[in-house]
Parts: C-alpha cells; structure tokens; sequence
C-alpha cells in the first residue's frame, strides 16, 4: 500500500492542533439559502462545505481560494480525508469530539 502523502500525514498525526468547524453547514449554501447533498471539513480552517454531487461544490471551491490541501468527510460515522493536491485519500483518519456531526445535516428549504 502507497504511504500517504505528506499532508495527509500531518493531518492524522496525534499531535495535530485540534480543528473546529466554522459552522454546522455548508458557510457558504447557508449564506445563499442553497441546498447541499454532503459536508466536508477543512482540515486546514475549519471551513465547513459541500461536496461535489451538490449544486454548487463548495468545498472543492474553497481548495481553489485558499490551496488548503485537505478536506475530510463531515457525515457520521465517516472517516476518510482527501488531498486535492495529490489527489490521495485515505479511509481512516482520527476525528476530535466537534469534528463530525452526530447526524447528517440537511440543507434549510
């Protein structure tokens, strides 16, 4: 198995400086009043967006704005992170208490 990229590797060592999303929902869906499918968490700011099956991409938005490297899945129960960079992801990456929603969020209508 290829060893994970240099950013995936800073964000799953266990010294890592705790990461706190922004908002419960996609920042930038909610300012609009949009809907969204799934979150990813920025595990650079803590910016809070949506996936790319959702009308507007906006985490994959953010990646291009800022070149923050790593986002990591915002669902329940779900563990993997990827690296836009180098286009890695890996399955298993440790979460903090606030990182993940206890349920999946649904956009406002």
């Amino acid at each position: 198995m290829e060893e994970p990229c240099v950013h995936l590797q800073a964000v799953t060592d266990p010294e890592r400086e705790d990461i706190s999303p922004r908002t419960e929902g996609c920042e930038e869906c909610l300012k609009l009043g949009s809907e969204w499918l799934h979150l990813r968490l920025c595990m650079i700011c803590g910016h809070v967006g949506c996936c790319d099956d959702s009308p507007h991409q906006h985490a994959t938005a953010h990646f291009h704005e800022t070149d923050h490297p790593v986002i990591k899945s915002f669902e329940p129960d779900e563990r993997w992170a990827y690296c836009y960079v180098d286009e890695q992801a890996i399955d298993e990456i440790p979460v903090f208490a606030d990182e993940a929603p206890l349920q999946h969020l649904e956009a406002p209508l």
